[in-house]
C-alpha cells in the first residue's frame, strides 16, 4: 500500500537562506526526516506565475537561479534531483479531467522557491521532483480547487508542497533588525493565520485580507500567499505550525504540515 504524504507549506525566505544555516534550516531538515519518504515532489512555487496550470515535464531540472545582486557563492549552488515526469503528466491529466487546461513545460527547470528549501530537507537531491504553476490573478479560491483536484497524488506518495512566505513585504524588510526581531504586525498576522490553519477555517483563509490584522501589509501581492492555499486544498484538512523564526525584522519563516493535527 502506498503511504499517505501530507501536504506542506514552507516559508522560502530569501535566495540567502540558501546559505544561511539557523532556526529554519533546522526545522526544514528534521521536516524531512519526519515525514514518509516521498516517491515524488510536486511543488507550486511564489516563483512560477502563469496565466493558466502549467507542469514542468523536464527529465533533468536544471537550478534556476532567478535573483540578481546576491554574493557569487549563492550562485554556484547547484540541486540537481531527476525530473518527477510521471507525476506532472498525472498531474496534468487530473486537471485536464476537471475541465482544467494544463500545459507541460518540457525545459522548465526549478526556480528558488523550489531547490532552496528542499536543500535542508532533502539534500542528496535523489527523490524526483517537478513544479507546478501558480496563477495569482485568480486568488487564492483558484490555487485552493487546484490542490483539491490534486489531492489524490498525497495518497500515491507525492509530497505536495506550497512554497512562498507566510509574511512577503519587499518595503518592510530590515537589514538592521536584531536577531529574532519580529516587527509586531508580523507576529500578529502569523498567529491569526495559524490558527485559521490550525481550526481549518477554509472561508477566513479566503478572506485573509478583510478578515486578518495586517492582511495588504502582509501580502501586498498575493504570489507567495497563494502557495499555502494550494497545499490546504490538497490536504482538506488542519494544519499544523513549524516555528522557523523571522529574518530581516518581517519575513516569517513559518511553515506548516497539513496532516489533520493542530498540535
Amino acid at each position: 500500500m502506498t503511504t499517505h504524504i501530507p501536504p506542506v507549506f514552507i516559508s522560502h525566505g530569501s535566495p540567502m537562506f540558501a546559505l544561511e544555516r539557523g532556526q529554519a534550516a533546522d526545522m526544514l531538515s528534521a521536516l524531512g526526516r519526519q515525514l514518509p519518504r516521498p516517491k515524488a515532489i510536486l511543488v507550486a512555487s511564489g516563483h512560477w506565475d502563469t496565466r493558466s496550470p502549467a507542469v514542468s515535464t523536464t527529465a533533468t531540472p536544471d537550478t534556476i537561479h532567478d535573483f540578481y545582486g546576491f554574493p557569487a557563492p549563492l550562485y554556484q549552488l547547484r540541486y540537481t534531483p531527476p525530473g518527477a515526469t510521471e507525476v506532472a503528466g498525472r498531474a496534468a491529466a487530473l486537471l485536464r479531467a476537471a475541465g482544467v487546461p494544463c500545459a507541460e513545460e518540457p525545459t522548465r527547470g526549478l526556480d528558488h522557491g523550489a531547490w532552496v528549501p528542499l536543500l535542508f530537507m532533502y539534500p542528496q537531491a535523489d527523490i524526483p521532483v517537478a513544479q507546478i504553476a501558480i496563477q495569482t490573478r485568480l486568488g487564492p479560491a483558484a490555487a485552493m480547487a487546484v490542490g483539491r483536484l490534486l489531492a489524490p497524488l498525497a495518497n500515491e506518495g507525492v509530497l505536495l508542497m506550497g512554497s512562498g512566505s507566510i509574511t512577503h513585504n519587499f518595503q518592510e524588510l530590515d537589514a538592521a533588525a536584531p536577531a529574532g526581531y519580529a516587527a509586531p504586525w508580523v507576529n500578529e498576522f502569523v498567529d491569526w493565520m495559524a490558527q485559521q490553519i490550525a481550526s481549518g477555517n477554509e472561508q477566513a483563509l479566503l478572506d485573509y485580507r478583510k478578515l486578518a490584522p495586517h492582511g495588504a501589509k502582509a501580502h501586498p501581492s498575493e504570489d507567495h500567499l497563494v502557495p499555502p492555499h494550494f497545499a490546504l486544498g490538497a490536504a482538506g484538512c488542519k494544519g499544523r505550525r513549524l516555528a522557523g523564526g523571522v529574518t530581516l525584522g518581517s519575513v516569517s519563516m513559518d511553515s506548516f504540515v497539513f496532516d489533520g493535527s493542530a498540535a
